[in-house]
């Protein structure tokens, strides 16, 4: 497009300049070279020592299992992998491991929908009665309101009972009746609430505008143009095939059960690379997967949601993308497009924000000030932890904490209403973190008070 731009300019003057074959021969072959320098520019100011450095630290520290990619124009200029595969046999990860990548599959899934409204085989603003007439308020929820998460329908993954039932295989029946069971969370279009069941519904309807199955929809439309050959609906795992377990870290890692991927489906039932993930990300934003029109209705932010995607500030760029978890499994990624920088973060292990991960990387690219991070843990005694024991409340956040400790009274335990409980790792005394959310709480026990933090904001919490 440079090119042709220049050349639009000098044939606004024809009438008095004369350009011959070599004048333009010369001069795209002086754009083209440019344009190969400031490739490789990028790609050799990439600070790969800093990045190298980020991996060992957060591989020797226990933090990080997986992989990362890096790449712009879609062309990698950094990929790398620590940790295992499977754990237990020491099978060492590689860039060729393949990860489940969580809700980065929504992604995929709402640019086949879009592929489908361009098709001719959907309406954005049709509602859904005719597929879920049994789910309540099907006849004023629109496709474009599953797409967007203002569907107001409950999140099925949120039940109460969910992991009793997760590694368990459903059929479509059993879903739609989970998801329709369970009372809306507030009126179609009123606003934005994330859930997974807006995504496993817009599955099903995919299924039946094509007649076929979501893996061969995704397989026909995505993959296979794009040559994603490390990209697919997963099953259950099979390291033989590169795929990978997954963990989490409780004083050391524990293999993590498997989610049935006849449950996530098209809200995260995928595998993939971050190799794959990059150029899945090039492609649909250089109009290869939808046309440009749907792009710009799919990175059009309501409350903060797109549809299938989300948008992330770094300094005063703004990146498009989506995290993904699963079972153990973590992922990011991300796509800035006025420098086709794509960043794809898998992990099968992240005791680390991968948030903070991402700004490790991002740092490594635009040559940003960063800190490496150091880890270092305190050892407490179970007496040392009871003046941190209660349950703490917020006049700021409406969810309540309670702090507790492990089965072994050597570690404290947070629990946030209606949320699953997590491990926290004392880092100073009286402080301590869960890094995988990037959450800090620091407790003043003479005074009853805790603050939490997490991404830049505080919450002053009082034991009740």
């Amino acid at each position: 497009m440079v090119i042709l731009a220049a050349l639009d300019d000098l044939d606004g003057y024809n009438s008095t300049v004369r350009i011959s074959t070599d004048m333009i021969k010369r001069y795209t072959l002086t754009v083209l070279i440019t344009c190969i320098s400031l490739l490789c520019s990028r790609a050799q100011n990439f600070n790969k020592n800093r990045m190298d450095s980020l991996m060992t630290i957060l591989q020797e520290g226990d933090r990080f299992m997986g992989s990362v990619a890096v790449a712009t124009d879609g062309k990698i200029i950094y990929t790398a992998a620590v940790g295992f595969d499977d754990l237990e046999a020491q099978d060492n990860s590689t860039t060729k491991t393949k990860y489940r990548i969580g809700s980065i599959t929504k992604m995929f899934t709402s640019a086949l929908i879009l592929k489908a409204v361009e098709e001719g085989k959907l309406d954005l603003d049709q509602t859904i009665e005719v597929y879920f007439p049994s789910i309540q308020n099907s006849g004023k929820i629109t496709v474009a309101m599953l797409l967007k998460h203002r569907s107001g329908i409950f999140n099925f993954t949120n039940a109460s009972n969910y992991e009793e039932w997760n590694t368990e295989s459903k059929t479509e029946e059993e879903i739609i009746q989970l998801i329709s069971e369970s009372e809306n969370v507030f009126e179609p279009n009123d606003k934005a609430e994330y859930s997974n069941s807006n995504y496993v519904l817009l599955t099903f309807i995919l299924q039946r505008v094509y007649k076929d199955s979501y893996s061969k929809i995704l397989d026909r439309k995505i993959l296979r143009p794009l040559g994603l050959k490390n990209t697919y609906v997963g099953s259950t795992i099979d390291v033989s095939n590169d795929e990978s377990y997954s963990y989490k870290f409780s004083k050391e890692w524990i293999r993590e059960n498997e989610t049935d991927m006849s449950i996530p489906l098209g809200a995260g039932n995928i595998v993939s690379t971050p190799t794959d993930l990059t150029i899945f990300a090039e492609a649909l934003f250089s109009d290869k997967i939808i046309s440009k029109s749907s792009l710009e209705k799919m990175t059009t932010m309501q409350d903060g949601f797109g549809l299938g995607i989300f948008q992330f500030p770094y300094y005063n760029k703004e990146l498009y993308g989506h995290t993904g978890g699963i079972d153990g499994f973590s992922s990011f990624l991300v796509y800035l497009p006025a420098n086709r920088l794509s960043v794809a973060i898998t992990s099968n292990g992240s005791n680390y924000s991968n948030n903070d991960f991402l700004i490790g990387v991002l740092s490594c690219y635009y040559n940003k000030p960063y800190t490496l991070p150091v880890f270092g843990a305190i050892e407490l005694k179970s007496t040392d932890l009871t003046k941190y024991l209660g349950t703490y409340s917020s006049t700021q956040f409406p969810l309540k904490i309670t702090i507790s400790t492990d089965a072994d009274s050597t570690a404290l335990v947070a629990r946030a209403t209606g949320q699953s409980a997590f491990q926290l790792e004392a880092t100073a005394v009286d402080r301590f973190s869960f890094n995988p959310a990037g959450i800090v709480l620091e407790f003043e026990p003479s005074e009853n008070k805790m603050t939490l933090k997490q991404a830049g904001l505080s919450f002053l919490y009082t034991k009740d």
